[in-house]
């Protein structure tokens, strides 16, 4: 990897799919070098190199002409900081895959939402394989919305993070810098003045806990509101989930103000009242009765695997229905022949979950 002293990092996408496409055309409009993103499919490499489209994802959206994209392994050992927008299951396979194109130094951020390997969050995994340095980007916003450069916050989660470095004027940030603490505080430099905005935590579990934990209970939500067309019910059941969300997160090792970061409350907001959300989308599929094993995948729905894992890990040391009464009766609905036209009552009668464990 060449030297960043007197110039701007350069910048990688693993995966050329609506995210990564999204955030690497915002970051094409600043960067200095071309904005790679990395693809394991011809035609999207092809049609972003020769039309200056991707036309799998945003087929009308014209991309900025740093935005590059390539099939090459062996250029990603002349970037700087990597962006991993695949697939969580699949992030950590394909890193090993390249991992010999991957300088030591080179700032892995992670994108993906989801579980890893041995039920270790993303993060977690990188961490614990790599000797990169590695963040975690997460917070409410579709690739959509992005791309057209809506106003979006993302939630940067490094474990060095002080508020004394980031919480300054971006024209403060200087890339790289003596009093720097860790590579990702270089980040919102990248992004100066876009669409896009940041709040920070040192809170990585958290940050990352929470990109998952939304998934679930927007399911909750979509069931709910297929059923009962009640702002006042949405509105309890939104509490009641939000309020459950905190005590696994507590579980799992994360900080209760991570919530109130664009990850945690932001995220799961969007993603449980939005019909754009695909786990939205299949809570309203259960609730009008349409669920099938076909259409969940169909749809490809981490609300549903990070329900059995989550259940799995929790059952191992305690009763996941006394403590996490919400996210047991979910389960119930992916594992069990379950009457889907109770489900709102019985989680209005459940009584609160024990939390004494903590």
């Amino acid at each position: 990897m060449n030297s960043m002293e007197n110039r701007q990092p350069h910048l990688a996408f693993i995966g050329a799919g609506a995210i990564g496409t999204a955030l690497g055309n915002i970051l094409a409009g600043n960067a200095e070098s071309p904005v790679l993103l990395h693809s394991i499919e011809p035609q999207v490499v092809e049609d972003i190199n020769t039309k200056h489209i991707n036309s799998k994802y945003f087929p009308t959206i014209r991309l900025r002409p740093r935005l590059t994209a390539s099939s090459d392994d062996r250029l990603l050992e002349e970037y700087d900081i990597l962006f991993l927008a695949i697939p969580s299951e699949a992030v950590m396979d394909y890193l090993k895959k390249i991992k010999n194109h991957i300088p030591p130094k080179t700032l892995l951020v992670n994108l993906a939402k989801g579980f890893g390997a041995e039920h270790k969050t993303v993060f977690q995994c990188i961490r614990d394989a790599f000797p990169n340095p590695v963040c975690t980007l997460k917070g409410p916003g579709f690739a959509r919305e992005i791309i057209n450069q809506s106003p979006t916050g993302f939630t940067l989660g490094y474990e060095t993070y002080s508020s004394s470095i980031v919480n300054q004027p971006a024209s403060g940030i200087q890339y790289p810098a003596s009093s720097i603490q860790h590579p990702a505080s270089g980040i919102p430099f990248l992004f100066r003045e876009t669409n896009i905005y940041f709040d920070y935590s040192s809170d990585c579990q958290g940050v990352e806990i929470l990109s998952i934990l939304k998934n679930i209970y927007a399911v909750v939500m979509g069931i709910v509101d297929a059923q009962f067309n009640s702002p006042n019910l949405r509105f309890l059941i939104l509490t009641k989930a939000f309020r459950e969300m905190r005590h696994v997160l507590h579980y799992f090792g994360g900080k209760e103000e991570t919530l109130f970061n664009y990850c945690g409350y932001g995220d799961f907001a969007l993603t449980a009242l939005n019909d754009l959300s695909r786990n939205r989308t299949l809570g309203l599929l259960i609730g009008k009765g349409f669920f099938t094993k076909h259409v969940s995948h169909d749809l490809v729905l981490e609300g549903k695997t990070a329900v059995n894992v989550f259940y799995s890990e929790i059952s191992k040391k305690m009763n996941v229905a006394e403590h996490f009464p919400i996210l047991a009766e979910l389960y119930k609905i992916f594992s069990t022949k379950y009457d889907v036209s109770a489900f709102v009552n019985t989680i209005l009668n459940l009584a609160e979950g024990i939390n004494d464990w903590r």
